[in-house]
């Protein structure tokens, strides 16, 4: 203790003073990353007799480091750094900062606490506080009250005239009996604690008029007139007012039986765990939160099977949204209180590599996670998981990466997985169009019944459809019938990279959809004449596929030069039908002129109808295939 070698590793101390004193300053600090800690920084004391071989802040750290007490101030370390002495103890505040915010029940168990401090101070350890007052007294961030202030704790058998003259200027004056010179000199040295704890009472209570804690006013009564009464020895001890019905209510007698769990027996155990849910919602929830939370969260509590059964399923679900005016439900918290008090116990308990107790959490996970802050998720607890996986124990692994699932809705599969990812799979679900877009589309269809082909597509043989094979054929019947709908989607198609125009009526009259229905063969004659000349302007740009149905013989192939076929629009004028050995499908309004190269091959070009005029063209002259 007091040197240099005792100072945490790491530990950054704030600048900024929590409080200040005439013996130290108290700042909060920071270790390990996210541990905190009190720092209280004292300065050498010049001059006073009572202050020669150990400096106020000294004496405290010493004084805290012998006399351990789960309600007096932790010690954590002490040292000295130059002219200055530091003393680390549990992140607390002063009572002083925090009592206006205190409900009659929290001041009821914190005075408790207070109480069974000094009891423990006056029966076990034979010694007197001397001091006690509201700015002896700290509360942790659970909301309970510790003893502190032990730098002029003596023992009693120091106790002595002497010894409290050199102190008195220094002690809260409010507090010091104005007897305690006379009544030292018998047996009573709790004396001087007695009085200071009936001030102390009085004081906290002066801004309450509540009347929640039952025998509230009868305890007042008691502290002004039996603790200090004149006749010292009248004066109860601290131990008796343990019996008093102030503290001997239902909330209080569960906060005890909490804090000695491990001085409980199974039987004693099972019992209170029993009935301790329905006691507890005959509370304030803020309250229990505060002043139980860490109790019912603690390492006992947890790894308790009466307590796994019947009480940790309420602490860890918290009361929906949609529940909030449900008080007396199945929830002891809601949202907001979790949120408040509850959360900031689950980000400490994670970092516990305990394995039952990390596996209660992730059972109650999914339904307190998203109290937790986006970043409280991605900082705190979503690294605790990663290291979850990589344990040797495969149901915490399986369970692990169960809660993982639970988080990527969250945080998002980037955070939680990591990597590089890519998109690996497609949706492959058939896309459902409502029926009003299938008429919207089959509307618009009829409405624009001419479909233009770009030369691109023109280009494109490899996109082109199979040319189906000519009756006739091996494998073909040349006597079956075959009856064909044309859809609207399949008006577009090339056949052997040739378009050819022809005009027909509309079939059935619908304008969009046509029929070909085949009586004989020998109907194939006549299938490009048109009987009326009114149609040719009508139909030029519907386009349709006709069926197939029996083999004919075929003309000569120079008969099949287009340029050589005059086209006229005489009604008994008779045409060669050079398409018999295949499906023709008139697709488009273009026109094409057959021109004549050297290699004796075909070479279609098609020409805008801007520049042709109508007709198969002007040149009659024929061509020596």
């Amino acid at each position: 203790m007091g040197n240099d070698q005792s100072r945490m590793a790491g530990m950054q101390v704030e600048e900024k003073a929590v409080e200040v004193t005439d013996f130290w300053s108290h700042h909060r600090a920071t270790f390990n990353t996210d541990s905190t800690v009190s720092v209280f920084i004292g300065e050498p004391l010049i001059g006073g007799s009572l202050w020669i071989s150990n400096t106020p802040l000294e004496k405290a750290s010493k004084n805290l480091m012998i006399h351990r007490h789960p309600c007096i101030l932790k010690y954590i370390s002490s040292w000295s750094k130059g002219s200055k002495f530091y003393l680390a103890v549990e992140n607390v505040k002063p009572l002083s900062h925090m009592l206006g915010g205190q409900s009659t029940l929290q001041i009821c168990v914190g005075l408790h606490s207070i109480l069974k401090a000094l009891v423990f101070l006056h029966e076990t350890a034979e010694a007197s506080h001397n001091n006690v007052c509201t700015a002896s007294i700290y509360i942790t961030k659970d909301g309970a009250w510790k003893l502190g202030g032990l730098e002029y704790l003596c023992k009693f058998r120091d106790t002595n005239a002497d010894y409290l003259c050199k102190s008195k200027t220094h002690r809260y004056s409010k507090a010091i009996d104005p007897n305690e010179i006379k009544n030292i000199q018998g047996s009573r040295k709790d004396c001087v604690d007695i009085y200071a704890f009936a001030v102390l009472v009085n004081e906290v209570f002066k801004k309450k008029t509540d009347e929640t804690v039952p025998s509230l006013t009868d305890f007042l009564e008691m502290c002004k007139n039996d603790l200090h009464n004149v006749v010292v020895t009248q004066r109860p001890k601290l131990s008796a007012l343990l019996d008093h019905p102030f503290f001997n209510h239902e909330f209080i007698y569960i906060h005890s039986f909490l804090t000695e769990l491990p001085l409980k027996s199974d039987g004693e155990k099972d019992e209170f765990f029993g009935c301790l849910t329905n006691k507890l919602r005959g509370f304030n929830e803020a309250t229990v939160a505060s002043q139980l939370g860490a109790l019912l969260l603690s390492r006992m509590v947890l790894l308790n099977k009466s307590a796994q059964a019947e009480v940790i399923p309420y602490v860890l679900s918290p009361r929906p949204e949609e529940d909030e005016d449900e008080k007396n439900g199945s929830f002891l918290f809601g949202l907001d209180t979790f949120r408040k008090h509850i959360v900031p116990k689950l980000l400490d308990i994670f970092r516990v590599r305990d394995a039952q107790i990390r596996l209660l959490l992730l059972e109650y996970l999914n339904g307190f996670m998203t109290c937790f802050s986006k970043d409280e998720l991605q900082s705190h607890i979503l690294p605790e998981l990663l290291v979850g996986i990589k344990d040797t124990n495969d149901h915490l692994v399986a369970v692990t990466l169960r809660s993982l699932a639970d988080l990527v809705p969250i945080l998002g599969s980037a955070t939680v997985i990591g990597g590089n990812r890519a998109r690996l799979f497609n949706d492959g679900r058939p896309m459902v169009a409502s029926s009003k877009s299938r008429i919207s589309r089959q509307t618009d269809k009829q409405i624009q019944p001419i479909v233009t082909l770009d030369n691109e597509i023109l280009r494109r043989d490899s996109e082109l459809p199979e040319r189906p094979s000519p009756d006739g054929e091996e494998g073909e019947s040349s006597t079956d019938e075959v009856e064909i709908t044309v859809e609207e989607e399949d008006v577009e198609e090339v056949v052997v990279g040739m378009q050819v125009e022809q005009d027909y009526g509309d079939v059935d009259g619908s304008g969009g959809r046509y029929a070909s229905h085949q009586e004989d063969a020998e109907n194939w004659d006549d299938w490009g004449n048109n009987d009326d000349d009114e149609d040719d302007d009508v139909n030029d740009n519907d386009a349709v596929q006709m069926p197939s149905t029996a083999p004919i013989s075929l003309p000569d192939i120079a008969e099949l030069d287009i340029k050589n076929q005059k086209h006229s629009g005489a009604k008994n004028e008779e045409e060669i039908d050079f398409f018999q050995d295949m499906e023709p499908v008139i697709e488009a309004s273009s026109k094409f002129v057959v021109d004549e190269k050297g290699d004796g091959m075909l070479n279609f070009e098609m020409k805008s109808d801007d520049h042709q005029e109508d007709g198969w063209g002007d040149d009659d002259d024929g061509w020596d295939p």
